[in-house]
């Protein structure tokens, strides 16, 4: 199946994609915050760093450019600063801005978010969210008869921002039945499009409960059965062909006629600060089914798109390769440092700490887990360095490892403290440590840090050491010695 996902991620390359829906530009002004105001009890922030990122349905269009496929996007911006903010965050994605109309009786609709370490202050909401003129409205009309025929797939990413207007609504329909294409409807209002007759609608769980005039379940772990009751009657309310209903932590149910629902797993991850998951989902959908294929399959690869961008912070895109390394065997292994640095920079630039440990892992145990975890908590992402078979070998003798290290690889990779893995040939990672200059290195056992081999090079680049002890009672050796006198005391 592996390979079902990563030729399919190989095809979005090839795509034509056209994207309409609402720009937001998203500003994040990050700082620290040690003083308390004069005026009132709030706190003061001192702003290091200001960044923008597109939001909205510009996030959908950078995303789709950065799973490979080209791009064509369509919407009303003011002519303001932010507008030119926003072009230039697109940009920097490598997406054309040419067909974005400027209004400059609008203002383009931007957030903005203050934090102060991990800490979401407040969020400011501003920009023009009335309807867009009739002259504007026309020449995107325009913009969408001349390039609906020319691309593989088409995205309605609609907020209720006043971009999508009824007669833009129906000129949509009108080209559908034409010429049937890949459509991709996420709104807010999913009934507006029923006579669309697009390919999916994506609700997320507010946007069911509105649609089906249900009542809200407050545990999150009843929403899929509550939901997957109303499968047939979305696919009528929507009038498309599938449904794929986000219900966050609870996964997604893919429904289609005549079929039983198919549901695909989130994985958690604790205290996400990412948004625009959403987006991220539907662009990697839409790619998929562009790329021909299945529903479920392409339910699959969309999952894992937002599982990578819950790993990040902010309004984030996925790209083709962080999918393909998340989708791959061993996805969060590779032997090449050079590669490993490169994803840890991309940490880096969201000043994230990277927590370097290593070891051999023959015989996963509870030992092993525990000790992981506590790594994992000293920072944002964990880097797994482990012995090959012959670092083993001369370490623990000939008899060892007992489990290769594609099959711990394969056994470590579903641990959720492990974010990065690496394999090494010598007897220690000293080497791979000056390439790839974690943050904090974490050592297990009773070393000190005048007697650990790998403490000069880490103290060289200015990193830090953590010894921490291992988990009474819990050793490979240990778990060895046991099974042995079993298998002797039945022989």
């Amino acid at each position: 199946m592996d390979n079902e996902y990563l030729a399919t991620i190989g095809r979005f390359s090839s795509l034509n994609v056209l994207v309409i829906g609402d720009a937001m530009l998203d500003v994040y002004m990050e700082g620290t915050a040690q003083r308390i105001c004069r005026e009132a009890p709030v706190p003061i922030v001192d702003v290091t760093d200001v960044k923008t990122v597109p939001g909205g349905a510009a996030n959908t269009a950078a995303n789709l450019t950065q799973l490979g496929a080209s791009v064509n996007y369509l919407s009303v911006v003011g002519s303001d600063h932010e507008a030119k903010l926003l072009k230039d965050a697109l940009a920097r994605h490598g997406l054309d801005t040419s067909l974005i109309l400027c209004d400059p009786t609008r203002r383009t609709i931007t957030k903005q978010r203050v934090t102060a370490g991990n800490q979401l202050l407040v969020r400011f909401d501003s920009g023009t969210t009335e309807v867009i003129q009739r002259d504007y409205e026309r020449q995107l009309i325009d913009n969408l008869k001349d390039n609906f025929n020319r691309v593989d797939a088409v995205v309605v990413s609609d907020y209720g921002y006043g971009i999508l207007t009824d007669r833009i609504i129906s000129v949509l329909g009108a080209l559908q039945r034409n010429r049937e294409n890949i459509l991709v409807i996420d709104a807010k209002s999913l009934d507006k499009y029923s006579r669309v007759r697009a390919t999916v609608a994506k609700p997320n769980y507010q946007e069911l409960v509105r649609l089906l005039a249900i009542t809200e379940s407050t545990s999150s772990s009843n929403r899929s059965e509550q939901i997957k009751r109303h499968g047939q009657r979305l696919l009528k309310k929507t009038g498309t062909k599938y449904v794929a209903a986000t219900l966050d932590i609870d996964g997604a149910l893919l429904f289609q006629r005549g079929k039983e629902p198919y549901r695909t797993f989130s994985k958690p991850v604790a205290n996400t600060k990412a948004a625009g998951a959403g987006d991220t989902y539907v662009s990697a959908l839409t790619l998929a089914l562009a790329s021909g294929a299945p529903i479920e399959v392409a339910g699959e690869i969309a999952k894992s798109a937002a599982v990578v961008i819950l790993q990040k912070s902010g309004t984030a895109t996925c790209t083709k390769n962080e999918l393909s390394h998340y989708l791959g065997n061993g996805s969060k292994y590779t032997d090449d440092w050079q590669e490993l640095k490169n994803r840890i920079e991309h940490f880096r630039k969201e000043a994230r700490r990277i927590v370097f440990t290593n070891g051999c892992f023959d015989l996963l145990h509870s030992g092993h887990v525990t000790y992981l975890d506590q790594a994992r908590a000293r920072g944002d992402a964990l880097v797994l360095g482990l012995n090959s078979d012959a670092s083993i070998k001369r370490l623990k003798g000939n008899d060892r490892p007992i489990n290769s290290l594609q099959e711990r690889v394969r056994v470590l990779s579903g641990l959720e403290s492990v974010t990065f893995m690496t394999s090494f040939e010598e007897d220690t990672p000293i080497s791979l440590l000056d390439v790839i200059q974690p943050d904090l290195y974490v050592k297990g056992g009773d070393y000190t840090v005048d007697n650990l081999p790998e403490a000069p090079v880490v103290l060289g680049y200015g990193g830090k050491i953590e010894i921490m002890p291992f988990v009474q009672n819990r050793s490979t050796t240990n778990l060895i010695s046991k099974i042995k006198s079993l298998d002797e005391q039945t022989a």
